[in-house]
């Protein structure tokens, strides 16, 4: 793979669609589905969303060089920021010198939680454990699919939550819910036992609902990045200087993370994943002290290289929802290669700290506009009115001149 893609920025956009189509074996509908503009029409996206008026296209990319637990991938990014795309390919690129990114995760179980007021707690908990043999078969029945696959709800528990209002029964049901992301077969059991739960307990049911705070659904990468191309030893330090800064610090520790999740979401994005269910799970953990700290640690090993390590919850899934819907969202899938919910979770997790050590590395060097604000440049030349053939003299003579603006573009475009 690497050599089909090697200086894949260099090519153009037929070339690029060739190489992508021989490494994933498209078909010939498939490689018209990423010519077209958005990959959806009117049509479907009135069938997808209430009121629609049109489709929202964003840029998709893909990211190079990643070797993941010892498979490659070539990994399709939506994204509209500049930069991200080539800053994960470039540390993808890196980390394939020690072996590249080594990443498990835990299960697929979800959590679905049923609110119980009106109860004595502690009476309540008792019963309801002990009838956790006919809640999980009540909640099993919901789904034929999951339990003919020897999966579905695999255990019941109980926490008691003190609040101004009095105190709260909260169940919660452990789902394995395999290649889903779970949230509609978790709201499904949710609800199917709610009336039992309500029997056994004399309360009132309020919410039945998953929960997207995914904890048993955790996944761990980390890779070594060789000092010599990281940039020597001193930027080494200074790469764990910055981390500790947002370790240690909720308004540093913010922006990493916005870093992090740049890789992340853009990728699930292109997968068609729920963004925001990733992107809430990921903040709670990071907050899970008490104290919002990194998502990464980056430390040195006995050799001096760098070290990452990225660790949070991440539900995912490569059946149901908008995947089966999206034919992009599909061919992005069929692209990366993978084969379950879990690998693609291991994908997301390495993406996520790729795109991190970029971030963190040029700040902790040359400083994060150098290249980034380069790129930015081609979007005020265009948005300045510069054709194609126009924007990248224009971008040339406005990083010459250390003058990027949205006013020097339109100035150089009139000249």
């Amino acid at each position: 793979m690497t050599d089909s893609t090697s200086r894949f920025f260099e090519k153009n956009r037929k070339e690029r669609l060739d190489v992508v189509e021989k490494i994933a074996h498209l078909t010939k509908q498939e490689r018209e589905t990423l010519e077209s503009l958005g990959g959806i029409g009117f049509e479907q996206a009135d069938k997808m969303v209430e009121n629609a008026i049109g489709t929202f296209s964003f840029p998709l990319g893909i990211a190079t060089n990643f070797l993941i637990n010892k498979k490659e991938y070539l990994i399709p990014m939506v994204i509209e920021e500049p930069s991200v795309i080539a800053a994960a390919s470039k540390a993808a690129k890196i980390a394939r010198v020690h072996g590249g990114f080594t990443v498990r995760n835990d299960e697929s179980y979800s959590i679905g939680q049923i609110q119980v007021v009106n109860v004595d707690v502690e009476s309540a908990t008792k019963k309801i454990l002990g009838s956790t043999k006919e809640i999980l078969s009540l909640a099993n029945s919901k789904s034929n699919t999951l339990s003919k696959m020897g999966k579905g709800a695999k255990e019941v528990t109980c926490k008691k939550l003190g609040t101004p209002v009095g105190p709260m029964l909260i169940v919660e049901l452990l789902i394995d819910v395999g290649d889903a992301m779970g949230a509609n077969v978790t709201n499904t059991m949710c609800e199917g036992v709610a009336p039992l739960v309500e029997k056994i307990t004399g309360g009132k049911a309020i919410l039945k609902i998953l929960s997207n705070y995914s904890t048993r659904r955790m996944v761990y990468g980390s890779a070594v990045f060789d000092k010599d191309e990281v940039g020597g030893e001193k930027t080494v330090d200074n790469i764990i200087l910055a981390y500790q800064f947002a370790a240690n610090d909720e308004y540093r520790a913010v922006t990493h993370n916005k870093g992090v999740m740049n890789g992340i979401i853009a990728a699930a994005n292109a997968t068609g994943q729920d963004t925001r269910a990733i992107e809430a799970a990921a903040h709670a953990y990071a907050a899970r002290t008490g104290k919002y700290t990194s998502l990464t640690e980056w430390s040195k090993d006995e050799n001096g290289n760098l070290v990452g390590k990225i660790a949070l919850p991440m539900s995912v899934g490569i059946v149901g929802g908008i995947i089966n819907v999206h034919p992009t969202a599909k061919v992005c899938t069929k692209i990366l290669g993978i084969e379950s919910a879990s690998e693609l979770a291991c994908v997301l997790a390495a993406t996520g700290l790729a795109q991190n050590f970029s971030a963190i590395r040029a700040l902790a060097s040359e400083g994060i506009q150098k290249g980034h604000m380069r790129l930015h440049a081609r979007n005020l030349a265009a948005a300045a009115g510069a054709g194609p053939d126009q924007i990248d003299r224009i971008v040339e003579q406005m990083a010459k001149e250390g003058n990027i603006s949205i006013n020097r573009a339109k100035e150089l475009l009139g000249q």
